[in-house]
C-alpha cells in the first residue's frame, strides 16, 4: 500500500520514457524500472472540497469508466446533474495528446468543487489506438499518465494506493497501446455522521480471465483489512466483468468471493449492461456490463445506470456511469 502524497506527481523526462521500449520484456525487469520512478509510487492530492462537516445521509456515489475523458466539462456536468459527494473515476488522462495535455482530474475535480487523489495506472508509450490518434494535435505526450482518480465534496484522509496483483501484460504486450504500470485502486477515508468508511476507485483487468480478476479483487480486499480493520467499505469502478470470458459476468468469481467476504453488490438493472458505442470505441463487439459497487457495512439503497450522453446525445464515454445512494451503516 502506497501512502505517499504530493501535490504534483513527477513527470519523467522523454528521455527516459522513450528507453521505456528498450527494457528487456520480464516482470522483474518492468518492476525494477517501476520502484524508480516517483510518480508510480505516490499519490496526488489536489483540488477543494467545498464542505468540512461529514457527509450526512442519504448521499450519493458515481463511478464512471470515462474512456480517456476526452471532454472534462462535460463530463463534470453529468457527474453534477447525479448530485453525488463521492466521484469514482477511471481511465483519466493527465498530459496526453488524444486529450489535449490537460490533466483531467483535476480540471473535473474543480469543476465540482471536490478533492481528488489521483494514482498513476499505467505511464503510455504511444499515442494510442487510430481512433485516439485523431484527437492528437501533438505528436508526443507531455507526461503519458493515465490513472484513476477518487474525488469527494469533503475532505479525504489516509489516502492511498494499491497496485493490483497482475502480470504487466501491456508492457508485455501492448499492442498499440504499450505502456509501463499495473491495474491500481485507490482511496481513503470519508467522514460521515456515523464515522468513517473506506471509498475505493479501482479498474480490474480487461485482457484477462475471470480467476485473475478474481485474485485482483481478493489482494485488494485483503490490503484494505490490513489497514482499516473494521471499517465499512465501498469499492466501485470498472471491474470488467465477462471480459475475454464471451461477456457472460455472472461467470465471475470475485462475486461470489466477495460476497464471502461480506460484501454486496449492487449494479443497477442486472439486466442492463453499461457499455456504449463511443467517439474512441466506435464498434465494440457487445454491450457488458463491467461496472459495479462492491459494499460492505454499508446499508446501500437504489443503484442505477445513467446514460453517458451530454445533452446532444455524444457519448462522453464507451461507458455508463453507475449511482447508489448509500443510507447508512450496517
Amino acid at each position: 500500500m502506497i501512502e505517499e502524497t504530493v501535490t504534483t506527481l513527477p513527470v519523467p523526462s522523454q528521455e527516459t520514457r522513450e528507453g521505456f521500449s528498450r527494457i528487456e520484456r520480464s516482470i522483474a525487469a518492468h518492476d525494477e524500472t517501476m520502484a524508480r520512478l516517483e510518480a508510480m509510487n505516490a499519490v496526488e492530492i489536489g483540488g477543494s472540497a467545498s464542505a468540512d462537516a461529514p457527509l450526512a445521509f442519504p448521499f450519493t456515489v458515481a463511478a464512471w469508466n470515462l474512456e480517456r475523458c476526452l471532454f472534462p466539462e462535460e463530463s463534470a456536468g453529468h457527474l453534477r446533474a447525479t448530485g453525488a459527494s463521492l466521484v469514482l473515476l477511471s481511465e483519466m488522462d493527465n498530459g496526453m495528446a488524444r486529450t489535449g495535455q490537460r490533466h483531467t482530474t483535476a480540471e473535473v475535480a474543480a469543476a465540482l468543487g471536490m478533492q481528488y487523489v489521483y494514482g498513476v495506472e499505467f505511464i503510455e508509450l504511444g499515442l494510442g489506438s487510430d481512433t485516439e490518434r485523431e484527437f492528437c494535435k501533438d505528436d508526443v505526450n507531455e507526461k503519458g499518465f493515465h490513472g484513476n482518480a477518487l474525488m469527494a465534496s469533503v475532505p479525504l484522509s489516509r489516502r492511498f494506493l494499491v497496485r493490483l496483483w497482475g502480470e504487466r501484460l501491456w508492457f508485455m504486450d501492448g499492442g498499440d497501446q504499450p505502456r509501463v504500470g499495473e491495474r491500481l485502486a485507490i482511496g481513503g477515508l470519508v467522514e460521515t455522521e456515523a464515522g468513517p468508511f473506506v471509498a475505493v476507485s479501482t479498474h480490474l483487468e480487461s485482457a484477462t480471465t475471470a480467476a485473475y480478476r478474481e485474485r485482483q479483487v481478493k489482494e485488494l480486499i485483503d490490503a484494505v483489512d490490513a489497514a482499516f480493520p473494521g471499517l465499512p467499505v465501498l469499492i466501485g469502478g470498472d471491474l470488467n466483468t465477462g471480459n475475454h470470458i464471451g461477456g457472460d459476468f455472472e461467470a465471475e468469481g470475485l462475486f461470489p468471493m466477495s460476497a464471502a467476504r461480506g460484501f454486496a453488490r449492487h449494479g443497477g438493472p442486472i439486466d442492463q449492461m453499461t457499455t456504449r458505442p463511443s467517439l474512441i470505441t466506435r464498434w465494440p463487439k457487445r454491450a457488458m456490463k463491467l461496472d459495479w459497487f462492491l459494499a460492505r457495512g454499508l446499508e446501500v439503497g437504489e443503484s442505477r445506470i445513467v446514460p453517458s450522453l451530454d445533452a446532444s446525445g455524444r457519448p462522453l464515454s464507451d461507458h455508463d456511469l453507475i449511482t447508489c445512494v448509500v443510507d447508512g451503516f450496517e
